[in-house]
């Protein structure tokens, strides 16, 4: 089982900084990628930054510029700095991990969330 725990949530004022950590853990294995993804009551969790075992990135419009994720995947740990918080970033967020499994027989993949870490940002 792999275990993923998230970190460095909290409360921030507007054009604030805060940067949160992802940690998994468990059986033997390396990330092909890591990503971080927010959900707000009522909506769908949607992704805010992703990185990849060979550290392409991918942002969502609305944070690009102002988020940075990084991250060591042979060591399953990511990181997302964020900059100038806005209060429409206030959300639970989410680390997820994905795994690839490879053997002769093919390729299947895996995901392993976190429990979520609060962000608010007050105005």
């Amino acid at each position: 089982q792999v275990q993923v725990v998230e970190s460095g949530g909290g409360l921030v004022q507007a054009g604030g900084s805060l940067r949160l950590s992802c940690a998994a853990s468990g059986r033997r294995f390396s990330a092909d990628a890591m990503g971080w993804y927010r959900q707000t009551p009522g909506n769908q969790r949607e992704m805010v930054a992703r990185i990849t075992s060979d550290y392409r990135t991918t942002y969502a419009a609305s944070v690009k510029d102002r988020f940075t994720v990084s991250g060591d995947l042979a060591k399953n740990t990511a990181y997302l700095q964020m900059n100038n918080l806005k209060p429409e970033d206030t959300a639970v967020y989410y680390c997820k991990v994905e795994v690839v499994v490879r053997t002769i027989e093919g390729s299947t993949p895996f995901s392993y969330w976190g429990q979520g870490t609060q962000v608010t940002v007050s105005s």
